[in-house]
C-alpha cells in the first residue's frame, strides 16, 4: 500500500513540485494551499506524514500543528521553513513536529528527510505493537492504539511523546543521556537542542509524576541524563 503524504504549501510552483517528486517516489500526495484547508483535511483523513509549511495565508504552520496535536493527531510532521533561526526550529519541534527543512533544499535533501521521517515512525509502530499496553505512575499507554489515559481520561500526547517514553521504557533502569534521546529518537538531521529534550521530559512527568517537581518515575541522573524507574 502506498503510503500518503499531505502537503501544505501556499506557493504554487513549490506545492507542484513537492508533488511531482514524492509521486515520483512512490507516495500518494495530497494537497492544501493554506493552513486552514491543511488542518481540515489533516483532521479528516489518515496519513503517513505531514510536510507543513510555516508561513501559510489563514492560519500559519505553527498554529496548524498546534491545533493538530490538541485534537490528538500523532502523525509525523516535517516543517518547511524559509527562516534559519533556531527559535523556530526549536519552536516547531516542542510543538510537536518531528524534523524541518530550511528552503531552499534540494529534492535529494527532501526525500531523504521523508524517507528518514517516515522510517522512525514505522519502527516505533513495529516496536510499540509487542509492548501493549503500559502503565508508569498515572499515565496508561496504549501503544497499540497510541492512546493514553490519565486516571481514567483521555489525554492528548504528541508523536514525539510516544517515542520518548516508548525508548524510556525500552530502557528502564538505565541511564539515558540528552544524547543518546537526540541521536535515536530525534535523529542527527533534526537538530534539536538539550532544551527540547528536557522540556519534553517535563511534559510527561506532568502526565506521569503525582508531584512534577518531585519526580519519582523520570529522575534526573545529574551530569548524566534521565533514568525511567519501573
Amino acid at each position: 500500500m502506498m503510503e500518503k503524504i499531505l502537503v501544505v504549501e501556499d506557493e504554487l510552483n513549490m506545492r507542484i513540485g513537492l508533488k511531482d517528486n514524492l509521486e515520483f517516489e512512490g507516495f500518494e500526495i495530497t494537497m492544501a494551499a493554506d493552513g486552514e484547508v491543511g488542518l481540515q483535511r489533516i483532521l479528516d483523513d489518515n496519513y503517513n506524514l505531514i510536510i507543513l509549511d510555516i508561513m501559510l495565508p489563514k492560519m500559519s504552520g505553527f498554529d496548524v500543528c498546534k491545533q493538530a496535536r490538541k485534537a490528538g493527531v500523532s502523525t509525523p510532521i516535517i516543517f518547511l521553513t524559509a527562516k534559519g533561526e533556531e527559535i523556530d526550529k526549536v519552536l516547531g519541534l516542542e510543538l510537536g513536529a518531528d524534523d524541518y527543512i530550511t528552503k531552499p533544499f534540494s529534492v535529494r535533501e527532501l526525500v531523504a528527510r521523508v524517507k528518514a521521517v517516515l522510517r522512525r515512525s514505522n519502527t516505533i509502530s513495529e516496536n510499540s505493537e509487542s509492548i501493549g499496553t503500559i502503565i508508569i505512575g498515572r499515565l496508561e499507554i496504549d501503544f497499540d492504539k497510541y492512546e493514553a489515559r490519565v486516571e481514567d481520561l483521555t489525554t492528548k500526547m504528541s508523536h514525539k511523546e510516544f517515542e520518548v517514553i516508548q525508548y524510556l521504557w525500552k530502557h528502564k533502569n538505565e541511564v539515558v543521556s540528552r544524547y543518546q534521546l537526540l541521536q535515536d529518537v530525534w535523529g542527527y538531521d533534526a537538530q534539536p537542542t538539550t532544551r527540547t529534550v528536557d522540556n519534553f521530559i517535563l511534559k510527561l512527568r506532568q502526565k506521569i509524576e503525582e508531584n512534577p517537581n518531585d519526580p519519582k518515575s523520570i529522575l534526573t541522573v545529574h551530569g548524566a541524563g534521565y533514568k525511567l524507574i519501573f
